[in-house]
């Protein structure tokens, strides 16, 4: 009776942390995502700035790099803390101000500077979900569960009885690993911007070297 008992609540304890497992992964999975879509939103932004004017051309470019500059290096360690660089903020406020606050004296098409927008605001949300991912996925009151239904389920095997010692901490070893690299999978991957397994901004750094060496021939303009 003991036996049956001991097993299903350990049957029980590993769907809970299956589940927790499971969802941790696919909040990694979706934060390295919104980096890839904040990447992609930067990268048509700049091609798109293609079609300004000369006089708007270049601040937009530098306000652009001011950006990802910022969120590279002040928003990744920030995030290792759940908090947003005010810094970062301020430079991305910066590029809405610079697109529409235009120089060049030429109204920008508008079909051209809706697209703009549009992209802007894609770079806007990827950043915002990966500041809200930051902050982690589990509850409180889950850590608390896990870790008291860890020891628990832990704690009921000394009392499944067998005849042969050896085979019964075989089998509490085997559990204990089992329980702990669940546990140690959660909270690895909880906060997928801090740790030794975290997303990294190779994305945003992609862009910027994409376009370091890029240079608008003036006389197309």
């Amino acid at each position: 009776m003991q036996a049956k008992m001991t097993i299903s609540r350990a049957v029980i304890y590993a769907v809970l942390l299956a589940f927790a497992v499971l969802v941790v992964w696919e909040k990694f999975n979706e934060a390295e995502t919104n980096v890839a879509r904040e990447a992609s939103a930067a990268a048509t932004v700049f091609r798109l700035l293609e079609g300004l004017a000369a006089e708007d051309y270049g601040p937009m470019k530098q306000a652009m790099t001011a950006y990802l500059n910022a969120a590279i290096d002040k928003d990744w360690p920030t995030m290792e803390h759940g908090r947003a660089s005010a810094d970062v903020t301020r430079a991305l406020s910066n590029v809405y101000t610079t697109l529409l606050d235009a120089r060049s004296g030429e109204p920008v098409d508008p079909i051209l500077l809706a697209e703009l927008l549009r992209q802007l605001d894609e770079l806007s949300a990827g950043r915002r979900s990966r500041l809200v991912a930051s902050t982690g996925t589990v509850p409180a009151i889950l850590w608390y569960v896990l870790f008291s239904g860890a020891i628990i389920t832990l704690g009921f095997t000394f009392f499944f009885g067998t005849p042969n010692l050896r085979a019964q901490t075989l089998m509490t070893a085997a559990l204990s690993i089992l329980i702990f690299s669940g546990l140690l999978t959660v909270v690895s991957i909880d906060h997928p911007f801090a740790g030794s397994v975290k997303v990294h901004p190779d994305a945003l750094e992609f862009v910027l070297r994409d376009i370091a060496d890029v240079t608008r021939p003036e006389a197309a303009h």
